[in-house]
């Protein structure tokens, strides 16, 4: 395999592990959501269970720490807590016209053969086929990766006089021995531009050839300017289309017919809120949960390093079909120093619980009786600004941002917590998560839970501190080269 003696690869390691002295340098940096070992990183792409591994890969530029020289980093996982970083997997064969390694998945093919399949950008091709699906094959390990010989294994040259702008992501599935493979794209040039999900079929063990069967999916509203990632999955007896439409995430829930190729939405939300959660992928493990990843972007620039993905979370579907999302309950192996209060009234009012902990949180809030007009709580430096998460007349207030809520029991409200230092992650009743950026300086928070113009009950309010899951420089596997 090349990777070891490709000339590229080794170029683009040396320069991230150059970088990383500088990043570790920024407080502000998280240290147990999963990030690269320095430079930038944007969209998860094709996670995997295989040989008693997690395997996770993602878009990353070795170069700097903005968007540009798309590679695919790589790390593993025993538990999807604790991460190794292992050698870069793909990098743009500058030499075949390509500029750019985009999203895509990883599967194994009917031969037995690891395959990642992925978006090849490369603006020397011709503008009709300046989009094309490549592939690369893997060695057992996963570590070491070849451009497949067959490449482009797709081009546009499938849908015949259709055109497709913005023709990218593939994500593949199986269902009853056939093999599938969805990606995103657009009808119309213009940026209004009638996106669409178009639909794919195997006809080979090999998964090198590959017929057009038709557009899956064509999104509703008409302005939108295409769809980014598209992930299409079984989840229990229903089946979720997630885009990522260049704002927040969204999900369909519906059915699937295998005869007519033919999914009917029945549902549907957001999978997160906030525009800061993008470019979903997601993997099934060996426990058969359904675990979800996420980019999370909207950092500060000229730190050294850009990008994190949000904590994986586990999905499910509620009974009236929508999007049900847990953090992974994992998170226990790195929950440290644990306190726990219950049964605070409050009526116009707070309460003040002293140094939390700083700035690597795991939170939950449990209200209930709720009369209050606002109520929530704030996390603050004594004497300083601070963050605050709280609902105010049936908006949610993250961090100084609004978000409207699709529902809310003011029976019972939940509130799960997130916090590593940069990164806010807010789950409600399980059913609405809001991402975030954020920066507090360094120091223990105060918390204060309040209750403005009415009455509330916290039933009981728990609070982790979280530990590190990386090691000092983050320790790659580069060396090994």
């Amino acid at each position: 395999m090349e990777n070891y003696k490709n000339p590229a690869i080794a170029r683009a390691m040396q320069s991230v592990q150059a970088a990383i002295p500088r990043a570790e340098a920024d407080f502000s940096r998280p240290v147990y959501h999963f990030r690269p070992p320095a430079q930038w990183m944007n969209d998860p792409n094709g996670p995997i269970c295989h040989n008693g591994y997690y395997h996770l890969f993602y878009q990353h530029n070795p170069y700097g720490d903005g968007w540009g020289h798309t590679h695919w980093g790589h790390a593993r996982s025993k538990d999807l807590v604790y991460w190794e970083h292992l050698p870069i997997a793909l990098w743009p064969s500058e030499e075949k016209g390509e500029e750019h390694c985009f999203s895509g998945c990883t599967v194994i093919n009917g031969k037995g053969q690891p395959m990642i399949f992925y978006t090849s950008i490369g603006p020397k091709r011709r503008a009709y086929d300046s989009a094309q699906q490549w592939a690369a094959l893997g060695e057992p390990d996963l570590i070491r990766w070849e451009k497949h010989p067959a490449n482009p294994i797709l081009t546009e040259r499938l849908h015949g006089k259709v055109k497709i702008y913005d023709w990218r992501d593939p994500f593949i599935f199986r269902k009853q021995d056939r093999t599938f493979m969805v990606l995103g794209g657009k009808l119309e040039k213009e940026r209004g531009g009638d996106a669409v999900v178009l639909l794919y079929e195997a006809e080979n063990e090999e998964l090198t050839c590959w017929k057009y069967q038709g557009i899956l999916f064509r999104h509703p509203d008409k302005k939108l300017r295409s769809i980014e990632c598209p992930n299409f999955f079984k989840l229990g007896d229903r089946w979720v289309l997630m885009l990522s439409p260049y704002g927040p995430v969204q999900y369909f829930v519906g059915t699937f017919d295998l005869k007519s190729l033919k999914f009917e939405p029945e549902s549907e939300g957001l999978v997160d809120y906030s525009a800061n959660f993008y470019a979903t992928n997601v993997l099934f493990d060996q426990k058969g949960r359904c675990i979800l990843f996420g980019w999370v972007r909207g950092f500060e620039k000229g730190r050294g390093w850009n990008g994190c993905l949000s904590f994986p979370r586990v999905l499910s579907i509620s009974s009236d079909g929508q999007l049900v999302q847990k953090p992974l309950p994992e998170i226990e192996k790195i929950r440290g120093a644990h306190s726990r209060t219950s049964d605070i009234f409050l009526a116009n009012t707070s309460h003040v619980l002293k140094d939390v902990g700083g700035g690597e949180l795991e939170i939950m809030a449990e209200f209930e009786k709720v009369e209050a007009k606002a109520f929530g709580l704030r996390l603050h430096h004594p004497g300083g600004n601070g963050i605050t998460v709280a609902c105010k007349n049936g908006m949610l207030e993250v961090a100084g941002r609004i978000f409207p809520l699709r529902l809310l029991d003011k029976q019972m409200v939940r509130f799960h917590i997130l916090l590593d230092r940069s990164v806010l992650e807010v789950y409600i009743n399980e059913s609405e998560v809001i991402t975030t950026t954020v920066y507090l300086a360094p120091g223990n928070l105060d918390m204060e839970i309040f209750a403005n113009k009415g009455r509330a009950k916290v039933k009981a309010l728990e609070v982790w501190k979280i530990k590190p899951i990386w090691s000092k420089q983050g320790k790659m596997l580069a060396e090994q080269q």
